[in-house]
């Protein structure tokens, strides 16, 4: 949807000496409705999410990034927490609040090797395999299947896409520490 220009702005007035032409204008300025459609589609995403996450809330105990987090597990086994938290991306503090909810329903286990204390491995229970089995695929999974169909220029825009949205939504780097954080936090 475009909006059509506003009484004597310069797109109706056409192009002038020295000002280009409309075409011009209008690639360096998008139309605020281009900007609400584009924040309406991630809404759209961040409620199919949030749906999901619901779900499984509701049938099998576990929040989205929950059983994203038991799924990584799974598939590495045991794993210092920072790789963890690197390969789900999500903050240090966002997965350590996740652990604690797990390691108290028994589904993960987490140490301190002798060698680091600084150090935090988790690994995954018989427990958490049991309750893997029995879920239903992540949202991504079925994601992943359509995804894949795509031609390889077409994922490669998407991504590139979706990358430079998440760059301009991140907070600016002097941001607070809390803004920093919110923006990985578990939903």
């Amino acid at each position: 949807m475009q909006i059509p220009p506003a009484r004597g702005s310069k797109e109706q007035r056409g192009p002038g000496p020295r000002h280009g032409s409309a075409r011009q204008v209008r690639a360096t300025t998008p139309p605020p409705a281009q900007g609400r459609e584009v924040l309406a589609s991630l809404r759209r995403i961040t409620h199919a999410l949030d749906l999901h996450s619901r779900h499984l809330v509701r049938h099998y105990g576990l929040t989205g990034p929950q059983a994203v987090v038991l799924q990584e597990l799974a598939l590495l086994g045991e794993s210092a927490a920072g790789d963890l938290a690197r390969a789900v991306s999500l903050s240090q503090a966002t997965l350590t609040g996740i652990l604690e909810r797990l390691e108290g329903r028994g589904l993960i286990q987490r140490r301190r090797p002798q060698e680091d204390r600084r150090r935090v491995l988790v690994r995954p229970t018989p427990a958490c395999r049991r309750v893997l089995r029995q879920a239903p695929p992540l949202l991504q999974e079925s994601f992943s299947v359509q995804f894949a169909r795509l031609e390889p220029r077409e994922r490669r825009r998407i991504l590139d896409a979706l990358e430079r949205l998440v760059h301009m939504m991140e907070p600016p780097p002097g941001a607070p520490a809390a803004e920093r954080a919110a923006s990985t936090a578990e939903t």
